[in-house]
């Protein structure tokens, strides 16, 4: 679902920065976690959707190893390919370059980027702008072809923007189909499209952007990671979802505490699917909740904003909300019958306001299609 005014907006970006037209241009989604999250680096379930929100590339080629990037809202960064990498001065860059280093990319290019994804909102922005600028470097056509920019894109964020984040985001954003939920499975490196089409029966995802900042490069989730690794390695198990609920009581502490979060989210994706292919998603709403609990309470990657996201939603009559993504700020997600949408809205509101927070954002996310090439 390419909105064609925002293929020509980038295309006529890239024509004033360069004076020229651009030779390809690619659109890739942000991504919303349904269930699933912190699983996807220690080998367990997933369940995200593509948004309709999108990264827009637009490409051209050089004749030399200069590299000249411009995007809406920062600074323009011109360098040669010798210039990107691990080690490269941190900044906006490494998201929209790092992939061509990632790629080998042996050939100068001229980029324009725009995107409508929310910056910092744990809804992929930056897996967008990777994905979507490896579409456009790589020009993939077959499956395994999107797989090596999937794994270029994750090898761009952990080498060079150094974010431990473990390629839930990128796969949504290539694999992704509309109207789907993308089931993957990391233990079995394996994917399946799970239907996510809720309108028919009045029903709707609301995307509450809390618009506190998200940031996967400031330590903690590495943290989380490596909390993870220990706890596998005194389980003696290769990844965390090996584990069982009943493996984490042989932990003290705060690897227990991890060793639960894991295990029982990886359960509660398979109690979705099920649900989800049993044409019942309004009976999702519990299983929701209890990832939110979990991530807050054995995780703690939640903040006030996020719950307080969570309480409003549920007391305005939400069937079910839980954050979403790496957390520590970003954003939550709520199901909700779409009758309900007026007031659930206005009690979020009323609740940040009540505790002095930042109004947030709020949209309905449409599970929509994967990273395509755009005809100019």
């Amino acid at each position: 679902m390419t909105k064609s005014t925002d293929a020509q907006s980038v295309k006529s970006y890239f024509a004033r920065a360069y004076g020229r037209s651009p030779d390809r241009i690619w659109a890739a989604p942000g991504r919303v976690n349904l269930l699933g999250d912190h699983t996807d680096y220690n080998g367990g379930l997933a369940l995200p959707f593509a948004l309709a929100q999108r990264a827009y590339v637009a490409l051209g080629w050089r004749e030399d190893t200069a590299v000249h990037l411009n995007s809406a809202g920062f600074e323009p960064w011109a360098g040669t390919l010798d210039h990107i990498g691990p080690g490269m001065p941190a900044s906006w860059a490494q998201y929209a370059a790092g992939t061509a280093w990632a790629l080998g990319i042996t050939r100068g290019f001229d980029a324009a980027i725009l995107s409508d994804v929310p910056l910092s909102a744990g809804l992929s922005s930056s897996a967008a702008i990777g994905c979507a600028m490896g579409g456009a470097l790589a020009n993939p056509e077959t499956v395994g072809e999107r797989h090596n920019v999937v794994n270029a894109c994750v090898r761009a964020e952990n080498q060079v923007a150094g974010a431990p984040t473990g390629g839930m985001d990128q796969t949504a954003s290539m694999f992704a189909a509309a109207g789907h939920a993308l089931l993957i499975d990391f233990g079995r490196d394996s994917m399946m499209h799970v239907p996510l089409d809720l309108s028919p029966r009045g029903l709707a995802i609301l995307i509450i952007n809390t618009r506190v900042t998200h940031a996967l490069a400031d330590g903690q989730y590495g943290r989380r990671r490596a909390e993870c690794q220990e706890a596998a390695r005194q389980l003696g198990v290769t990844a965390l979802a090996q584990a069982t609920p009943e493996d984490a009581e042989r932990l003290d502490g705060i690897l227990a505490r991890r060793t639960r979060h894991v295990t029982t989210e990886t359960e509660r994706v398979r109690t979705a699917v099920g649900l989800l292919n049993a044409g019942t998603p309004e009976k999702l709403g519990p299983v929701l909740l209890a990832s939110h609990t979990s991530l807050r309470d054995d995780y703690e990657v939640s903040c006030p904003e996020l719950d307080t996201a969570v309480e409003a939603a549920m007391e305005a009559g939400a069937l079910g909300a839980r954050m979403t993504g790496g957390g520590f700020g970003g954003s939550a997600l709520a199901l909700i019958r779409e009758a309900d949408r007026p007031a659930i809205t206005e009690a979020i509101r009323i609740a940040f306001a009540r505790h002095g927070f930042t109004a947030p954002e709020m949209f309905t996310a449409v599970p929509s299609q994967s990273a395509e090439r755009i005809s100019l």
